[in-house]
């Protein structure tokens, strides 16, 4: 079980002389907050039970001597903005200058307030009267353990002063000093969510992304943790921007032993400039601790997540999206065949992608003339999307709101809407530019044509793209020319989005980046699923979802179904397998649906409403991923309720392996003490394989104690690579 699990009682924060406690779910956060630096983290783990005055200063990290004239070797304090000034030798809290002066900011405490709701939270306020700067922060430990940090920076200089140029400015917290390993995520396109593992020896690991999106080679989660750490042991601790643009991770260990895990925005020199009385926000960022590896911090993280007023509530409808159906080939006569077909399998939400308006017939004009085409559609939209809801599925639409081409009217008419350093163009990718939708003028022309289209149309949905890198950010135009662009423009895209859910109550959006390069829960604060690789190849796929799932829990992860050869590896999987990774996620297709024999559609309308009868529980589970050492050309994964009644597991073969068959199955998550039925669902294609198995086939149903499920397992299948197996668990008895 994991060890996140909120108690239903009240946890109140404790007080001593100098100290506060925060504790939450099993986790603790000890303040030193007795100044005059800013509070001082001496402990982030564990929740160590009831802690005196005296029982604090035993912390090994407690202990601080303010410098005196007398101090030989003072303590530096690795408070919550570490600074030089203060004998920091790691990276510092803030940096910046004010024309070449105010170099090394030095805060005292000036205002702590402690509050406790739902969560427990802290405000302080640290000042610099030297530098004219002013510091205040937000440090919060949620109900599920999750501790959020943001902070702002304001200029206090007198007006007509030089402006202050903010540099850099990070949340930086520290961590045990028994943690040896590093692990985050790396990847490419169609590759995304790839775990990766390297020693944290003396030193810096550091991971930036300087793409103007997150990235699909994002950390997603950078996690230090205890030797031998995984999926399901080890200590560890983790920190997640909520950040669009470009962004900043580190893992730091001083010659002193004390270790930092850093997280913030990357900002271009002088993005930041702040005359007198002004500020500037960071994002915030997530921290998370567990006990129990890193499925107990994706417990926590899904948790708060689920526990959001903004996270979806009705069930995720399954969706199908045209792109690798029909791709450009668009008509009325060809999408309407389709919706039939997909309603008919019992799909709900029907998405037009790509290639519906201005002169889009491939990919490298129109993008950005967000009107109709009346070559493609004579009649408009209206026709479709009456045909599609007299199925009784719901409308979604493609959009690429940031992007444009070159080859467009928009671009033609308004070449100041398209960011680059004035007098030259960015290096095209894919065929197209970034549109500056920081631009008052571009923003409302896109205000206006995505809302009129929504309610137009009548659309529940919108598949929100982001296909490129942005080059070379700089305003070409508007009030801001010539200046650094980035950061206007992600926080433009959160308003846009904003608005057009305000003035459009119930719109969904999905953020889609070129698959899986803007997920990350800046973006998700305004959206409601993210699409996890334009890749969805099952083999890959796997990989992928058991990545990404690390920061976000499978309802929020779009998983479709496509056809036997996968569009980017040209693969060719059976059916079965591609229907076993699919359930696992925010269900869907991506399939030209009338290539498909009866018998083919009757097999995959079975599918669908198997997931949908599964979705209450993928939906509201908590992620199991099991790691097997003795076998790592598989994978065991899978969802536990959260009264461990029920589970759905997948069992994964990816390659061959050495040796006949594989080692038993030892599922986790499970009630030790409770008896369960253990049924493998049989999914449709799914057949004998070519050859007589090397072992005697397992029995698709088993009764057992979870003890046994957990420690010893039950025999595996002795699965062809590339295939998987379903188990679903339900209890049958629980001892009183």
């Amino acid at each position: 079980m994991s060890d996140s699990r909120a108690s239903d009682a009240p946890e109140a924060s404790e007080t001593a002389a100098g100290w506060l406690v925060l504790r939450r779910a099993g986790v603790a956060v000890v303040l030193d907050v007795a100044g005059p630096h800013l509070p001082r983290v001496v402990h982030w783990g564990a929740d160590l039970g009831p802690l005196g005055e005296d029982a604090i200063g035993a912390l090994a990290t407690a202990p601080y001597e303010t410098p005196g004239p007398d101090t030989y070797r003072s303590d530096v304090p690795v408070t919550l903005s570490p600074a030089r000034a203060q004998g920091w030798p790691g990276w510092p809290g803030l940096s910046g200058h004010r024309g070449g002066t105010a170099t090394q900011p030095l805060f005292t405490l000036d205002h702590l307030r402690h509050t406790e709701d739902a969560g427990a939270a802290v405000a302080y306020r640290g000042v610099d009267e030297a530098a004219g700067l002013r510091l205040d922060g937000e440090l919060e430990l949620t109900p599920d353990g999750v501790l959020r940090h943001r902070q702002t920076l304001t200029s206090t200089a007198p007006a007509g002063s030089v402006p202050y140029t903010v540099d850099d400015l990070l949340t930086l917290l520290p961590v045990s000093e028994h943690v040896t390993d590093v692990v985050d995520y790396a990847g490419r396109w169609s590759n995304e969510g790839q775990l990766q593992r390297r020693p944290l020896d003396q030193g810096t690991w550091l991971r930036e992304q300087r793409r103007g999106r997150t990235g699909p080679d994002s950390p997603l989660l950078l996690m230090a943790g205890t030797a031998g750490f995984g999926h399901r042991q080890g200590e560890v601790w983790g920190l997640h921007l909520g950040w669009s643009g470009d962004q900043r991770y580190l893992a730091q260990r001083l010659n002193s032993g004390v270790t930092v895990l850093g997280a913030g925005e990357i900002l271009a020199p002088g993005e930041v400039v702040l005359d007198a009385g002004a500020s500037v926000t960071t994002p915030w960022v997530y921290g998370v601790h567990s006990g129990a590896g890193i499925d107990g911090a994706s417990a926590r993280l899904h948790r708060w997540l689920r526990g959001r007023p903004e996270h979806p509530r009705r069930p995720r409808p399954v969706t199908l999206n045209t792109w690798e159906a029909v791709y450009f080939d668009q008509s009325f006569a060809r999408l309407a065949d389709l919706a039939d077909l997909a309603a008919e399998v019992g799909v709900e939400r029907f998405v037009i992608d790509d290639g519906w308006f201005g002169s889009r017939r491939d990919d490298r004009s129109g993008l950005g003339d967000w009107f109709v085409s009346p070559q493609v559609w004579p009649e408009g939209l209206g026709r479709i999307a009456e045909h599609v809801r007299s199925t009784g599925m719901e409308l979604g639409l493609w959009f690429e709101p940031e992007m444009v081409n070159l080859d467009s009217d928009v671009a033609r008419e308004h070449p100041d809407w398209v960011i680059g350093t004035p007098g030259r163009t960015p290096p095209p990718a894919r065929g197209q530019q970034v549109l500056d939708v920081a631009h008052p003028d571009a923003y409302a022309y896109l205000l206006e044509r995505l809302s009129s289209l929504v309610r137009d149309v009548g659309l529940a949905y919108i598949k929100w793209d982001h296909n490129r890198d942005v080059a070379d950010p700089v305003h070409r135009g508007g009030p801001r020319a010539g200046r650094p662009s980035l950061r206007a423009q992600v926080v433009a895209a959160y308003r846009l989005m904003d608005e057009l859910k305000a003035r459009h109550p119930g719109l969904e959006i999905e953020s889609c980046s070129s698959g899986g390069a803007r997920v990350d829960y800046g973006v998700l604060a305004h959206t409601d699923r993210v699409w996890a690789s334009d890749c969805i190849d099952p083999l890959e796929r796997v990989r992928i979802v058991l990545g990404t799932t690390t920061l976000l829990p499978f309802e929020l992860v779009g998983a479709h179904v496509g056809g036997p050869r996968s569009h980017t590896t040209g693969r060719v999987h059976d059916l079965a397998f591609r229907l076993a990774v699919a359930l696992f996620g925010h269900p869907g297709l991506e399939w030209d649906l009338t290539s498909l024999s009866a018998a083919e559609r009757a097999g995959l309308a079975e599918w669908v409403a198997l997931a949908k009868s599964v979705r209450p529980l993928v939906h509201a589970g908590e992620l199991v991923r099991v790691d097997r050492p003795a076998d790592p050309a598989t994978r065991l994964y899978g969802v536990v309720s959260p009264d461990r009644a029920a589970a759905l597991f997948s069992f994964v073969r990816l390659t061959t392996s050495a040796r006949e068959g594989a080692p038993p199955l030892a599922f986790a998550g499970l009630d030790p003490d409770a008896t369960y039925r253990v049924e493998r669902v049989r999914l449709p294609g799914e057949g004998p394989p070519a050859h007589s198995q090397a072992v005697r086939p397992p029995s698709d149903l088993v009764v057992a104690p979870g003890a046994l499920l957990m420690r010893a397992g039950v025999a595996a299948p002795d699965l062809p690579p590339e295939q998987a197996a379903v188990y679903h668990l339900s209890v049958l008895a629980r001892p009183r």
